[in-house]
């Protein structure tokens, strides 16, 4: 996916003023869940998302989206990630 179409397709579905998020190498993020909804684009390195006990990894040009209130766990892979990330309220 292009960052620009992408960009795009988050303003037209209402997600405001979309942020570059990074994270560092080899960090683990708990269970945890989001009071928003999030659609997110993979620039560089790779996340892996597990929801209800099934992980999924997300590589540079792949997204992913995540509703309000799901709750997940996040690991990031040993480049870290950078992540074009669209927050939306609920």
């Amino acid at each position: 996916m292009d960052r620009k179409i992408f960009e795009a397709q988050l303003r037209a579905d209402g997600y405001p003023e979309p942020q570059v998020s990074e994270s560092a190498p080899n960090t683990r993020n708990a269970e945890h869940s989001h009071s928003y909804e999030v659609r997110a684009l993979v620039l560089e390195g790779e996340i892996t998302l597990t929801v209800a006990g099934t992980a999924r990894t997300y590589r540079a040009g792949e997204e992913f989206s995540m509703p309000a209130g799901c709750p997940h766990v996040e690991d990031i892979g040993p480049q870290g990630v950078r992540s074009l990330v669209g927050r939306r309220a609920t």
